[in-house]
C-alpha cells in the first residue's frame, strides 16, 4: 500500500527516525573518538542513491560531530573521475561506483580499499535505442555509434552483449560521454544506441520514447562497490563501520518504503516520483561486506577489457585491500 504522507511530513519523519536510530549507534561505540581525520570527505554520484539519503539528512555530520569531526561532499558525474579523485587524495570515501570502476583504478595502481557492495541489480542498467529505430537486436549494432559512459558499469555490459551476439567492441563505434551528454546526443540523433544506468535509464524511458535491446540479466550483474583510500581505510575503522551500518540502515528502508523514498529524492534529484520509483526497483540496495572469494565477477571484468585493449595490463581482482566490519 502506497503511503500518502504529505511530502514534508514523509521526510521529517524519515530524518527523525534515521537520525535516531544512527544517534544511538554512534553513541554507543567506545572506539568513537579514536578517529583520525577531522574531515571526512566523501565523494558521490547522482546515482549514489543511500548516500544522497544519508546527506540529506545529515546523518553522518550528526554521529562525527561529538569527535569533532566535520563532513565535506563532492559531487562526481561518474565513478571514474571520483575514484581518479579517491586516488590522488582529493576524497576519502566514495559512494557507490559500478563495479568495472575499482578494475580500471587497480590497472591505474590506486591504493584503494572495499568498504562494501550492494548485492546485484542487472535490470538497473540497459541498452535502449529510440523507439522509432530500426535497430532489433545487439547484432544490428555493428557499425553502429553507441554512446557509452567509460569504466562505468555499462562499458562492461556493451561488450558482454556485443559478445553474446558475435562481435567485438570493435564492430561498433563508442562515443564516451557522462549520461547527461549521452542522452543529449542520443535525443538529438548524434548515436544509433545509448547504454545508460538508473535513475538515468528510468528518466529516459518515462520521458522519451525509448525501447530496450537489452539489459543486464544474464550478462552483467551491476554490483556497486563503496570504497575508501587506503590510507584513510587504515587510519579511520570506526569511521568506516558507522558508514557501513548507516548504508545498511537506509538501504533496508529504501526497499521497505518505496513511495515514502520516492518522495523524499524526488526534489533532491529534480525527478518525478514515478520516475524513482521505478529506478529503485532495480535497484537491490542490499549493502553487505565484501569477501575477497565472491570477486569473480571482477576478475572477468578485468579479463575482458584487458582482451580488448582498455586496460594497460593484467589486472589480478583479488589483489585489494578489503575493510571487514566488526562483529
Amino acid at each position: 500500500m502506497k503511503n500518502h504522507l504529505p511530502h514534508n511530513l514523509q521526510r521529517r519523519r524519515l530524518i527523525a527516525a534515521l537520525s535516531a536510530l544512527a544517534l544511538s549507534a554512534g553513541m554507543a561505540s567506545p572506539a568513537f573518538a579514536q578517529t583520525a581525520n577531522k574531515n571526512v570527505r566523501i565523494g558521490y554520484q547522482k546515482s549514489s542513491t543511500l548516500l544522497t539519503i544519508i546527506k540529506a539528512n545529515g546523518t553522518l555530520e550528526k554521529l562525527l560531530a561529538p569527535s569533532g569531526v566535520t563532513v565535506s561532499w563532492h559531487e562526481f558525474p561518474s565513478g571514474l573521475p571520483l575514484l581518479e579523485a579517491l586516488n590522488i587524495g582529493a576524497v576519502d570515501l566514495s559512494a557507490d561506483v559500478a563495479d568495472t570502476v575499482p578494475v580500471f583504478a587497480q590497472a591505474a595502481g590506486a591504493r584503494l580499499t572495499y568498504v562494501a557492495q550492494e548485492a546485484p541489480s542487472p535490470s538497473a542498467q540497459a541498452i535502449v535505442v529510440r523507439a522509432d529505430s530500426p535497430l532489433k537486436s545487439v547484432v544490428e549494432l555493428k557499425g553502429k555509434k553507441i554512446a557509452v559512459t567509460k569504466a562505468a558499469g555499462v562499458h562492461y555490459l556493451l561488450i558482454a552483449a556485443l559478445e553474446k551476439a558475435g562481435l567485438k567492441f570493435t564492430d561498433i563505434s563508442p562515443a564516451y560521454l557522462s549520461p547527461a551528454d549521452g542522452r543529449a546526443a542520443f535525443e538529438r540523433g548524434s548515436v544509433d544506441a545509448w547504454v545508460t544506468w538508473d535513475p538515468f535509464l528510468a528518466g529516459a524511458q518515462r520521458q522519451s520514447s525509448v525501447r530496450i535491446l537489452a539489459d543486464g540479466r544474464n550478462l552483467a550483474s551491476y554490483q556497486r562497490y563503496y570504497l575508501a583510500s587506503t590510507a584513510f581505510a587504515d587510519a579511520n575503522p570506526v569511521v568506516l563501520g558507522i558508514v557501513f551500518s548507516e548504508l545498511r540502515k537506509t538501504g533496508l528502508w529504501v526497499q521497505q518504503h518505496p513511495a515514502e523514498a520516492a518522495a523524499f529524492l524526488a526534489p533532491i534529484w529534480g525527478l518525478d516520483v514515478p520516475t524513482i520509483e521505478l529506478a529503485n526497483s532495480r535497484r537491490s540496495y542490499d549493502v553487505r561486506a565484501v569477501a575477497v572469494d565472491a570477486l569473480g565477477e571482477q576478475q572477468r571484468i578485468a579479463d575482458v577489457f584487458f582482451s580488448a585493449g582498455l586496460l594497460p595490463r593484467r589486472v589480478n581482482a583479488t589483489d585489494v585491500a578489503i575493510w571487514k566490519p566488526v562483529k
